[in-house]
């Protein structure tokens, strides 16, 4: 059985190794991925609900250069460009993370657009550890509360 595995993936390795590569003569080089600047900023719309304490509210937030309705625009387009090593910034919590049963208050958000060409749709809340600690994350992008 094992001779058999170690053989088939030789002769696969083989044919690999020996397939023609496919080219056109019209084919140019690839292009490259559309560099974030200032004429492409990146656009956020960020609603917050039921944080208190004047911190709801709809708020745009424009990066590269830093703009909109953000009241910390340039504070929230710097934390984003951080962002959360490994991961995309916008992931949400894994089905199968182990969360504190905490509560951290009845605030929402939705985030909204575009972050770094890609589209971005997110939700949080503060319901347990795990979506605590993702909302802070975020801060100042989403506001700081106190549970």
């Amino acid at each position: 059985m094992l001779r058999r595995l170690v053989l088939t993936a030789a002769a696969s390795v083989a044919a690999l190794s020996v397939a023609p590569v496919v080219a056109h003569a019209d084919m140019g080089p690839l292009p490259l991925p559309t560099p974030v600047t200032e004429s492409t900023p990146d656009r956020l719309t960020v609603k917050v609900t039921d944080a208190g304490h004047g911190l709801d509210g709809t708020f745009e937030l424009e990066c590269h250069p830093a703009g909109g309705t953000h009241p910390q625009a340039q504070d929230a387009c710097a934390r984003l460009d951080e962002g959360i090593w490994g991961r995309d910034t916008f992931a949400p919590t894994p089905a199968d993370a182990n969360c504190t049963m905490q509560y951290g208050g009845p605030a929402t958000a939705h985030i909204t657009g575009t972050w770094h060409g890609r589209p971005v749709d997110a939700s949080y809340n503060r319901s347990n550890g795990c979506e605590i600690s993702r909302w802070n994350k975020l801060v100042p992008v989403l506001p700081e509360t106190r549970s």
